[in-house]
């Protein structure tokens, strides 16, 4: 853990056999490694507006990657943790060539710039739904929208805040709940 301490991690580390220029490209064709690092806890908040009335115009997505210090934080940290992982003697002795963000960066300053170019989405957005009963809140406890009859929302956009971990278990979870209120006829 970097930042709090508590009963959940606050990382997820990603080794992978292989290298890319980004997620779905072709892979590089010489051997190596990808060490990522997800923040299982950011404090950085995105926004989702719908595009206009044409339902085939694509909603205006803005992450806000890295939009705050905690983040930035955790970020700086995380690269200098892969690079720990990278240095064990296990794994120095292939002699490993860091390529992103570079060995040149080492200042924070230099590394949050360069996490802000190579940072990306692990695809468990969550959050843009939000169960409750505040004014920021879109369903209730029962998966129901409020205001609007027999429209439920079920996936991880109804999670206030993002699980420490992946998404699936709790996605599952969500959905037997809302199959369990439907049946009953709540």
């Amino acid at each position: 853990m970097l930042r709090r301490s508590g009963p959940t991690a606050d990382l997820e580390c990603h080794v992978q056999p292989l290298s890319t220029d980004r997620l779905g490209e072709p892979l590089h064709t010489y051997p190596a490694v990808t060490v990522s690092v997800s923040n299982l806890r950011p404090e950085s908040r995105g926004t989702v507006h719908v595009g206009g009335p044409d339902l085939s115009v694509a909603p205006e997505i803005g992450p806000n990657y890295l939009s705050t210090a905690g983040d930035r934080i955790v970020a700086t940290k995380s690269i200098r943790h892969a690079r720990r992982l990278m240095e064990a003697g296990a794994i120095a002795r292939y002699r490993p060539q860091e390529m992103l963000p570079g060995a040149e960066y080492q200042s924070d300053e230099d590394l949050i710039r360069r996490v802000g170019d190579i940072a990306t989405t692990i695809f468990h957005p969550v959050g843009t739904c939000k169960m409750g009963s505040d004014t920021m809140a879109v369903v209730d406890s029962q998966l129901r929208v409020h205001g609007l009859a027999k429209l439920r929302v079920v996936d991880a956009s109804i999670m206030p805040t993002i699980v420490s971990g992946n998404t699936n278990s709790p996605v599952i979870m969500i959905a037997e709940k809302a199959a369990e209120s439907i049946l009953s006829g709540q």
